[in-house]
């Protein structure tokens, strides 16, 4: 009995969902973000905190980086609906171990190793919507265009941050394709597409800082011609 319950999922099946059910439900619900959505009363707070804090997170841009901040907004929402799939596969776990007896040897492995893809490409959508940890003890002294100007400045340690972390993450995910490496667990699933979720999730975050940035300087300029008239 224990053997025809104990399913192992197969690796394909596993990375082809991941691929396919976040774009699945972005489609089937993409009329619902279409429409404008009402703000509570704690939302509007908190825009308005944010925005306080970092102005170019409500910053109009221009067309590339709208585009950028389109990306980045996606890529979130896509890595966001992976966590359907953790409650469904533990779901299924709990009902094999307790009601059959038999306790799988993939599940927790694969949710751990979704969350931490998550984990890396999320990165981008965090900066577009302000959620990165600031340390603001100087920060928050300084007027409004001095911020924003401490802003530029520290984008040059971001950018070499994030450099950084794209060329050593192709690095590891170069030398794991060679290899054709596998997880160490029983289920030994491919473990160079969670390295290239790094390139990815590094990529993103340069591609979000850039935006991040040409507001930052757009911001910049403008209170400083308006300070002159």
């Amino acid at each position: 009995m224990s053997e025809s319950v104990n399913f192992v999922l197969p690796h394909w099946i596993y990375w082809g969902w991941l691929a396919i059910m976040p774009l699945l439900f972005m489609w089937l619900t993409r009329g619902n973000s279409s429409k404008p959505k009402t703000k509570t009363p704690d939302e509007e707070t908190a825009l308005q905190v944010l925005a306080e804090e970092d102005p170019a997170l409500h910053a109009p841009g221009n067309k590339f980086t709208r585009v950028l901040d389109w990306i980045s907004e996606q890529s979130g929402v896509f890595v966001a609906l992976w966590t359907v799939n953790a409650v469904c596969a533990y779901f299924y776990e709990v009902v094999s171990r307790y009601l059959f007896d038999a306790p799988t040897i993939w599940v927790h492995q694969a949710s751990y190793l979704m969350f931490g893809m998550q984990y890396l490409l999320a990165g981008a959508f965090a900066l577009l919507h302000g959620d990165h940890v600031r340390v603001d003890v100087v920060y928050i002294k300084l007027p409004k265009r001095g911020q924003i100007g401490m802003d530029i400045f520290t984008s040059i340690f971001f950018f070499m941050f994030s450099i950084a972390l794209l060329t050593s993450s192709w690095r590891f995910f170069a030398d794991s394709l060679s290899m054709r490496e596998v997880t160490d667990e029983t289920w030994r699933v491919q473990f160079y597409p969670i390295k290239a979720m790094m390139v990815i999730g590094a990529a993103l975050l340069i591609l979000a800082g850039i935006s991040k940035l040409i507001k930052d300087i757009q911001l910049f300029r403008g209170m400083g011609e308006a300070k002159r008239t």
